[in-house]
């Protein structure tokens, strides 16, 4: 059997004969793949966090706005071109690193990388910055003075490897507000930063050296491989951008100098509410359609992705109908994109969460059920009275619940304030924005249709957050000091 090899990470500066390599193994079918990631000791990091700094110092920081843009617009364009080299290589091994259907894979990174191109990035910026112009230079502020916007001395990435290709989300905003960046890579996908950094310095020269793509075991790099090399990082970057599990973070919060601005992205809960308005015998089934879609996509292993659908009762089509519809839109949606194979202890998961499903049924004070076939590699399960927002067992397992009116979900979801982020809305233009106005109060903090909840728009606020704001340090001239200097302008005699 033929195992390929990837040499992972990116490390301007670095011979690959100077740095330890650890080798990550991944299967998928009959395919093998060995991904070798950098381990760099301290004095490698200090030099590489050296180097990023000093070539973002004499190229990054120089350069517009708009000339960044569009190095980013030229990169992506070539992740859109599938005869490109970088994105054969994504179509071909993130399936196998992430086990993902191969079909899924290729049109979620499509849908992906067109939200990053020219027009989409202007407006990203522009969704943050008044005037993008702070970014380039002191621009007038309107209660006097002047104003600009600097990014940080050096950025860290840590990054979640659930999604593929999520590295690209920091990756973007670092350049947009010129900051050198160094990023950790997830064991569970450790390519897309890579690639993506080589693809920048080849379409772009300038920036080869203005970032670098490490790994270390761990999310922390408390203890492990390359933990040494963690450890000399951390206490160099003045911002850290972090992903993953809420204990990772917590942990890694902890690590960090008081004087490091934390950004962390954890665990989230989505749900949907669907409306009376959208449940005849023709909206129905269009929007189960939909709301399968949310579920499929990676298996909701995306903060966005749905984990409830609550459904109002009075309509032509009943909730237990729709669960009905959901259910064999996920049974299509598998024999198109397969369902990965799970591990030993996901099954377990699911298996576990089921057996829930089934234990509350005889309790229960309405109709509590599975839908579907027990082995089916997706469950639906249907409740007629109304359930607590909680996480299911992920890898297409959804729950549909009954309820009289939406509004009466508003209490129950905000219980999970501090998890709250994305929900899904299927009902008419007023029940949106009153709903909206209840459930943005609750916590939630974007608001999309049934079946664009797994594929945020560019320039989405992330947690209800600025993407770009919060790396930057807003530095100001204040009126005091324009009125000051006049005396002192050649002109002034």
């Amino acid at each position: 059997m033929t195992i390929a090899r990837i040499t992972a990470g990116y490390l301007p500066g670095l011979r690959d004969a100077e740095v330890q390599w650890h080798v990550l193994p991944f299967a998928q079918g009959s395919q093998r793949l060995e991904v070798a990631v950098p381990v760099l000791t301290a004095a490698q990091m200090q030099a590489l966090a050296l180097r990023v700094r000093a070539a973002a110092d004499r190229h990054l920081r120089a350069m517009p706005v708009a000339e960044i843009i569009d190095a980013i617009d030229r990169a992506i364009a070539r992740l859109l071109d599938r005869d490109d080299p970088f994105r054969r290589e994504a179509q071909a091994w993130l399936p196998v690193v992430s086990g993902y259907d191969a079909d899924m894979v290729r049109l979620g990174l499509t849908g992906f990388f067109k939200t990053f191109r020219a027009a989409q990035l202007r407006r990203f910026v522009a969704e943050d910055f008044a005037n993008p112009g702070v970014l380039d230079g002191f621009q007038p502020a309107p209660k006097g003075g002047a104003v600009r916007a600097f990014g940080p001395d050096l950025l860290v990435h840590s990054w979640a490897g659930n999604v593929p290709a999520l590295s690209l989300w920091s990756l973007v905003c670092g350049l947009l507000v010129k900051a050198p960046s160094i990023g950790k890579l997830a064991s569970a996908e450790p390519l897309f930063a890579g690639w993506f950094a080589r693809l920048l310095a080849e379409v772009h020269p300038p920036l080869a050296d203005c970032l670098a793509v490490v790994w270390w075991s761990g999310a922390g790099g408390a203890t492990g491989l390359g933990a040494e090399g963690a450890a000399a990082l951390y206490a160099q970057a003045d911002t850290v951008l972090a992903y993953g599990g809420n204990a990772s973070l917590d942990a890694l919060r902890r690590r960090l100098p008081v004087t490091t601005r934390f950004l962390p992205h954890g665990h989230k809960l989505g749900f949907g509410l669907v409306g009376v308005q959208a449940l005849d015998a023709l909206k129905a089934p269009a929007v189960a359609r939909l709301a399968a879609w949310d579920v499929m996509r990676y298996d909701q292993q995306g903060c966005y992705s749905p984990h409830v659908f609550y459904v109002e009762r009075g309509a032509p089509v009943s909730p237990r109908a729709f669960a009905d519809y959901l259910a064999a839109e996920l049974a299509n949606l598998q024999r198109r994109f397969a369902r990965r194979p799970l591990e030993l202890e996901e099954g377990a998961a699911v298996a576990r969460w089921q057996q829930t499903v089934e234990w509350r049924a005889p309790a229960g004070e309405g109709e509590d059920l599975l839908i579907g076939p027990a082995d089916a590699p997706w469950s639906v399960a249907y409740s007629d009275s109304l359930q607590p927002l909680a996480p299911t067992a992920l890898y297409r397992t959804i729950a549909v619940v009954g309820v009289d009116a939406l509004d009466a979900v508003v209490p129950v979801v905000a219980a999970q304030r501090e998890f709250l982020q994305t929900a899904g809305i299927a009902a008419g233009p007023e029940t949106l924005y009153r709903l909206a106005g209840l459930l943005g109060a609750a916590g939630v903090t974007r608001i999309s249709a049934i079946g664009a909840m797994s594929m945020p728009e560019a320039g989405w606020h992330h947690d209800g957050r600025f993407n770009l704001l919060d790396l930057v340090r807003m530095t100001e001239i204040e009126q005091s000091a324009e009125i000051a200097a006049q005396p002192f302008a050649p002109y002034a005699d």
